[in-house]
């Protein structure tokens, strides 16, 4: 029986319930009518229920899905969605510099492959534990002796009834334990920095959403999406336009996928955190809306101080907060996680007050705590390559996408592919699978090449 993931309405409404009380939308109405009726809670960690409902209930929560969007936010007028209306609460918002800066051409393109790099290796570094509880990642890195994390996962030396107990991401442990890493194995934290590639080349830096979404049809396959992307693309095959395919029964909207797309954005506008903000807005608002838009225009104002030069990652990070409206709840987030990481010495403390602050109301996945996760790490790595990505792993959540924007910054920050440890490079062989378009087997040096590229472009 095909289940297929994250798109089946009878498991949307559960994570509708969820958004719905973050928002501070009054849904207990239709809680009781979905709980009445037999429906079933929101998956835990999986994107699909084990078993398909009666028509009747599928039908109701279609119904449902639909009355629960049309509740008001208590949040609206601190968390607007149109970019109009976001730089219009943001009053420090970045001045573009004006006419382009002449880069030196091998200076640049080599912090660019050291961002693609230090994406990967965060990403890689987080593939075995995506999922697992915070607890058990601790308890794994400990019996193997990399605790506090600071190398590769590995199942050496762990005894068989931890592993039994807390096993490896399923999908992952076979390429991305330490004894197992052969190349940079496919993800789609790195497939989307590629679509963004492929968005530039073709339609240019004043590129659109449906730009966004032609360029999504073409080339990105639909099991390579998830969450709020795979229903935009289900929106888009239903022949929704944006910004509605952010917006159709699509309780993802403010999950992290648009953030784990913005380094491209920030990669081509160093020094202009405000252009790459709205890049990152056009490409965000295909899939999401308010925090989640924000969290992808945080991380690309961010990156594009960081490639820009500036080589204090506290600057970058105030940088990132002036992309984003100020009383926003991942403003908010990013601020209280930064101060959290300033007082406090040891950085298993700062997780635990996280997910103390977090985790019984955000799903593991959501934007606001993992781009809190990813400021905390940032900011308490103090800029240092291994301590940006192992901490922002070692926070559990959604750790492959929280540790390659990590790496990306950390990669950009340390300047050059040889100032990053080998230990981290060297098993990466310069390859990257994908299943986009024609860059299966790709090195990093050559994705330098192509973004620096784009960078240059008018």
């Amino acid at each position: 029986m095909l289940r297929l993931t994250w798109v089946q309405p009878e498991d949307l409404v559960g994570h509708e319930l969820r958004q719905a009380a973050l928002d501070g939308r009054e849904a207990r109405a239709v809680a009781a009518r979905w709980h009445a009726a037999g429906g079933p809670p929101a998956p835990l960690t999986a994107g699909a229920s084990p078993r398909p409902v009666s028509r009747y209930l599928r039908r109701l929560a279609c119904d449902l899905l639909d009355e629960l969007a049309e509740l008001p936010s208590a949040f609206a007028d601190d968390e607007p969605s149109d970019l109009a209306g976001i730089q219009a609460l943001c009053p420090e918002w970045p001045l573009s510099p004006g006419a382009p800066a002449a880069w030196d051409g091998p200076v640049f393109e080599a912090r660019l492959e050291a961002a693609w790099l230090g994406r990967a290796a965060g990403c890689l570094l987080g593939k075995p534990v995506e999922k697992l509880p915070l607890a058990a990642i601790r308890a794994l890195a400990r019996a193997a002796g990399n605790w506090p994390l600071s190398g590769w996962f590995t199942a050496r030396g762990v005894p068989d009834g931890l592993l039994a107990e807390h096993p490896w991401n399923r999908r992952s442990a076979a390429t991305s334990l330490a004894e197992n890493i052969d190349g940079m194995p496919e993800d789609d934290d790195l497939n989307y920095p590629l679509l963004a590639l492929l968005v530039l080349r073709r339609h240019g830096r004043r590129f659109t959403t449906a730009d966004v979404a032609r360029v999504w049809l073409d080339e990105l396959p639909a099991g390579r999406a998830f969450t709020a992307e795979r229903i935009a693309y289900r929106n888009l095959l239903c022949g929704l336009e944006p910004p509605l395919t952010a917006r159709h029964r699509n309780p993802f909207r403010e999950w992290i996928g648009a953030l784990i797309r913005a380094d491209a954005h920030g990669w081509t506008n160093p020094e202009d955190p405000g252009a790459a903000a709205e890049q990152a807005y056009r490409d965000a608002a295909l899939t999401h809306t308010a925090n989640g838009v924000y969290a992808a225009m945080f991380t690309a104002a961010v990156i594009a101080a960081a490639a820009g030069g500036e080589r204090d990652v506290h600057a970058c990070l105030r940088t990132g907060l002036t992309v984003v409206p100020p009383r926003s709840r991942l403003a908010r987030a990013v601020r209280d996680a930064v101060g959290l990481a300033r007082e406090h010495r040891d950085f298993d403390t700062v997780v635990d007050l996280l997910h103390e602050r977090h985790g019984a109301t955000h799903h593991w996945v959501h934007a606001v705590p993992n781009t809190a996760l990813l400021a905390a790490a940032l900011t308490h790595a103090d800029g240092d390559f291994t301590a940006s990505i192992c901490r922002a792993v070692s926070g559990g959540w959604d750790t492959d996408s929280v540790g390659a924007t990590a790496g990306s910054v950390a990669g950009l920050l340390a300047g050059s592919p040889h100032a990053l440890p080998e230990r981290w490079t060297a098993p990466l062989k310069n390859r990257l699978a994908t299943s986009v378009g024609d860059f299966d087997g790709t090195g990093f040096d050559t994705l330098a090449r192509l973004t620096h590229l784009e960078a240059s472009r008018p």
